[in-house]
């Protein structure tokens, strides 16, 4: 029960990691300070979730069906964990370090509302390109399937850890959709519009800090791999 539940905590901040896409958060919340809001919402947000659950399962059918070793101290997972260490310190110093003071809201934040506007399937089907399109998220979708793979768990077992990680990986985007259907727009509206704004203004830099956190736990991984082997 303890290594399932460590497992569990591992996916989940992979989950986390992969949530806080200031990209889909901000479509998110314009979508539902637009027209149809619980609908358009409800479904963007059922797309993220078929779409991280998918990709797993595709990561760890390849990986049952190669029959790779991803035990800690193999070539396979210590590779991988030096490469996400790499891939994420980059993304992270290059948010940290690009940011300027008093600099306007980021150029992603142009293209949302154009985004918004777009009909419900082809929006769905950008969103689900661009949830798995960035190099960082495909490390933290293949170091998922890696921690699933190197547990050795049953069928049923590896399907519960997955959708586990689909929907904490979805919780930053459940959150806002939950609150306006149980509090209502009246009172919740407000509370977007200002989210709204402050992640326009910190996204990027959050972003940064969560990458840089995630490549030195992946880099001590990689390390403590090394070793081992």
């Amino acid at each position: 029960m303890t290594d399932l539940a460590s497992l569990l905590g591992e996916l989940s901040a992979f989950g986390l990691a992969i949530g806080f896409s200031p990209l889909h958060i901000g479509l998110l919340l314009l979508l539902l300070l637009g027209p149809r809001p619980l609908q358009r919402g409800g479904w963007f947000v059922a797309a993220w979730l078929v779409t991280a659950a998918l990709v797993v399962a595709l990561l760890l059918t390849v990986g049952h069906g190669l029959v790779l070793s991803m035990e800690k101290g193999t070539s396979h997972r210590t590779g991988l964990d030096l490469l996400a260490a790499g891939a994420l310190l980059g993304l992270g110093l290059k948010e940290l370090l690009s940011k300027e003071e008093g600099a306007g809201p980021p150029g992603w934040t142009r293209r949302l509302d154009q985004f918004s506007a777009m009909p419900l399937p082809l929006l769905l089907a950008i969103s689900a390109a661009l949830q798995v399109a960035s190099p960082d998220d495909l490390f933290l979708f293949a170091k998922t399937a890696t921690s699933l793979l190197a547990a050795g768990l049953g069928r049923g077992t590896e399907v519960l850890a997955t959708a586990v990680f689909s929907l904490v990986s979805a919780s930053l985007l459940l959150t806002p959709l939950l609150a306006l259907l149980l509090v209502g727009p009246e009172r919740i509206l407000p509370l977007l519009e200002r989210g709204k704004q402050w992640l326009f203004a910190k996204g990027d830099l959050l972003v940064g800090l969560v990458s840089v956190v995630l490549a030195l736990y992946l880099g001590w991984q990689g390390i403590e791999g090394l070793q081992l082997a």
